[in-house]
């Protein structure tokens, strides 16, 4: 059944690298040769990265890993009719989750990590301030039951939001969450740094929790943004019901697929009037080209690929 389907790994590590280069360049040759495609991000602090391959190579991947250094990089799987990447793309950046602080050690300083079987209870408790420390889209999508929302274009925000909102809750007991659990680790840190006693965040983040938690047993509502092609997931890791707009990247539910303003491949309610006339004119271009290749049996990157089109 796994193997009919590729294998999607998310996974993330904090740790000093020094030899980022060569490193990069081993993980490009390893992917390209093992037709692994995704994002993976390389920068001093760590790594951090989500790619599809098959069953296989994935398992290769992770004992290259393994070779390179990195030996605790929490991985999350999942699996996938499709491939839900167009490429390949390894990237050197300041950080491999940006916080722009410098109050921040989460090699080694991080909140109480909880496991899903044990989340529950946690944030039923009426002591706890949960807070999901994603991006707005992210949490209209859904979110658990009761939590709070910081109302974040970007993760940077964050930091003023702990600022103006809870500076005087430094002695309560607060739970965190986010996708894959990269942005807790690190924003975890920078709280205890700033004196928060009693930080706790979802081990393996949405993800893991949605995997290994019942629909029944369930407190998280809606669905789950990815950082792929699959665009969201539901309870138990089920496929979502969201689709992206290719021209603004924007996550869009069934109803906007129904829009006078959706144009399959060229806008949708969120971008329509906003796109200029020579975007607007590549993607009709694009997405002619990606029509024709599917009438003549050609290969695009842009079109869906199975397992046994690999």
């Amino acid at each position: 059944m796994i193997k009919s389907k590729f294998t999607i790994i998310t996974f993330y590590q904090f740790k000093k690298i020094d030899n980022i280069l060569i490193i990069k360049n081993a993980l490009a040759h390893f992917c390209k040769f093992n037709k692994i495609k995704g994002t993976i991000i390389l920068a001093e602090e760590g790594i951090n990265g989500t790619i599809a391959g098959l069953y296989e190579s994935i398992k290769k991947f992770e004992s290259h890993l393994l070779s390179l250094g990195f030996s605790n990089y929490n991985p999350k799987y999942s699996y996938f009719k499709f491939m839900p990447f167009f490429r390949l793309k390894v990237r050197n950046k300041k950080e491999i989750v940006t916080l722009r602080s410098k109050d921040v050690d989460p090699e080694n300083i991080t909140g109480k990590k909880i496991r899903p079987k044990d989340w529950n209870n946690l944030i039923l408790d009426k002591e706890t301030i949960l807070i999901d420390v994603r991006n707005n889209f992210e949490v209209e999508m859904g979110t658990f039951k009761n939590s709070i929302n910081p109302n974040t274009k970007s993760f940077t925000e964050f930091k003023s939001y702990l600022k103006n909102n809870l500076n005087k809750a430094k002695d309560k007991k607060i739970a965190m969450f986010c996708t894959g659990g990269i942005r807790c680790e690190k924003i975890s840190s920078y709280m205890i740094k700033k004196g928060f006693k009693d930080v706790n965040q979802l081990h393996g983040g949405i993800l893991s929790y949605l995997e290994k938690t019942s629909h029944e047993n369930s407190l998280w509502n809606g669905e789950c943004f990815v950082f792929d092609n699959r665009v969201s997931v539901k309870n138990e890791l089920k496929e979502g019901t969201y689709e992206l707009c290719h021209a603004c990247r924007y996550p869009l539910p069934y109803d906007s697929l129904k829009s006078e303003n959706y144009k399959k491949g060229i806008s949708c309610p969120n971008c329509h009037g906003k796109i200029s006339e020579s975007k607007k004119q590549s993607l009709k271009e694009r997405h002619k080209q990606i029509t024709l290749a599917k009438k003549k049996g050609l290969y695009s990157p842009y079109i869906k690929q199975t397992v046994n089109d690999l």
